[in-house]
């Protein structure tokens, strides 16, 4: 009693002292760096005694004095089974201790269910690291994990083929919008994590890396009533974040195509995920063009330009309307081409195209010159895409019959203010801006 009427005498004058000198606010426990070391001691044996008896202090008046023989048999039970754990899956994850002390009960309530499935997957890392890393998860959704991991489905997709990203859930089911759990109602930040596929609503794969005509292949297939996602150049090195946005929009409907642009992505491990959680056996529309023109594309390739001007009236200095197109340099932003950006494509993954080969191995690969979608072939060429991947045929020469890229990007659209007036000044015979 007196310990416990004079530690709440030092949490009064804790609180008293923190609200005048912030400062001296303990961290987090969580934050400490032996914080993880420190957990272990919650599986000692002392410990585990010592909170059975602070609990039966605690409810002496429920009786609780007539159960503690029987609660400290049960402490000392628990105490052989975690030993005996941490001693068996020490090597699965290092983590271990972490993961199962905020899943005690939890986890002994399913603990020989729970060991099956570690057993049987036992040289398989990446569903056991998966398994580990969504603990949480893994638990409150224990019957229908332990159901996918067990069946023939997973087997012959992921442990033989020793998939590295082995989804925590049956894609499969996921589709089934009668699911009580299905793609609609699990976020993308949780599929990420769960290595949970891209939702399976794609006709097929188009991919492409920059300066490629990627831009321009995107126009020609959304004027044959398709969907793409393209906006990758605005999440930059954001893998997870394209992840997302694709997640989002494979969501609807329509004649989807699941895209990937190779804008120089640096990050090989993650690249490697996000390529991973596609679906291996669809067909791949690949847009391919020669090595050096691509070097020569890049190098005269616009910048984004922030100090642009697109409003302007009758008033405004012309020369500054104008002054639009910037470089990129070896050091940044340049108003002219510089060659020396070479240096830093050609030490690049600038020509990586492996990992998407290797990947799509089992599937048909379809590779596309930029060559055959230039103005006075890429009417014909897409009449040939239409009738090999199933979209509709393109109608409307006009919309193919020119360069999608020209010389004039960066200055559209511009708007024109004329009193009340706004007058916008633009071209439709444009690819979107990337």
């Amino acid at each position: 009693y007196k310990i416990k009427k004079q530690h709440k005498k030092e949490q009064k004058i804790y609180q008293q002292t923190i609200q005048v000198f912030p400062q001296l606010k303990y961290p987090n426990l969580e934050t400490c760096s032996d914080y993880e070391q420190a957990l272990k001691y919650k599986f000692h044996l002392s410990y585990m005694l010592g909170e059975v008896l602070i609990q039966t202090f605690q409810n002496l008046h429920k009786g609780s004095m007539f159960k503690l023989a029987k609660n400290i048999k049960k402490a000392n039970k628990e105490f052989k089974i975690f030993k005996e754990i941490f001693n068996n899956f020490a090597k699965l994850s290092p983590n271990i201790i972490k993961i199962i002390s905020k899943n005690k009960q939890a986890f002994l309530k399913e603990l020989p269910r729970i060991q099956n499935i570690l057993k049987i997957h036992q040289d398989y890392q990446p569903i056991l690291d998966n398994i580990f890393h969504n603990f949480n998860y893994f638990i409150q959704k224990f019957n229908l994990i332990e159901e996918w991991l067990l069946s023939n489905d997973f087997n012959e997709k992921y442990k033989k083929e020793n998939h590295p990203y082995p989804s925590l859930l049956d894609p499969k089911k996921l589709n089934d919008e009668k699911e009580k759990i299905n793609y609609k109602n699990i976020p993308a930040e949780l599929a990420w994590e769960i290595n949970l596929p891209l939702p399976d609503n794609y006709e097929f794969v188009f991919l492409s890396a920059g300066v490629s005509g990627h831009a321009a292949m995107v126009k020609f297939l959304e004027d044959c009533n398709c969907r793409l996602f393209s906006k990758y150049s605005h999440r930059g090195n954001n893998i997870f974040g394209a992840y997302c946005d694709q997640y989002a929009f494979l969501n609807k409907k329509g004649f989807n195509i699941l895209t990937f642009f190779e804008y120089g992505i640096v990050d090989y491990k993650l690249k490697s995920k996000f390529i991973g959680l596609f679906n291996s056996k669809k067909r791949v529309l690949f847009l391919v063009r020669d090595p050096i023109e691509r070097l020569k594309s890049r190098i005269n390739h616009i910048a984004p330009n922030k100090f642009a001007i697109y409003d302007f009236n009758l008033n405004s200095n012309v020369k500054e309307i104008v002054n639009v197109k910037k470089y990129y340099s070896k050091n940044g932003i340049n108003d002219f081409p510089d060659i020396n950006i070479l240096e830093n494509l050609l030490t690049f993954n600038f020509f990586c195209y492996k990992l998407l080969i290797d990947f799509f191995r089992k599937s048909h690969i379809f590779y596309i010159d930029m060559e055959e979608i230039k103005p006075a072939k890429a009417f014909d060429t897409m009449c040939v895409l239409a009738d090999k991947f199933g979209f509709k045929r393109p109608v409307d020469k006009i919309n193919f019959s020119h360069i999608v890229f020209d010389d004039t990007i960066g200055y559209f659209p511009m708007r024109l203010h004329v009193e009340d007036m706004i007058i916008i000044i633009t071209t439709l015979l444009r690819a979107k801006q990337m």
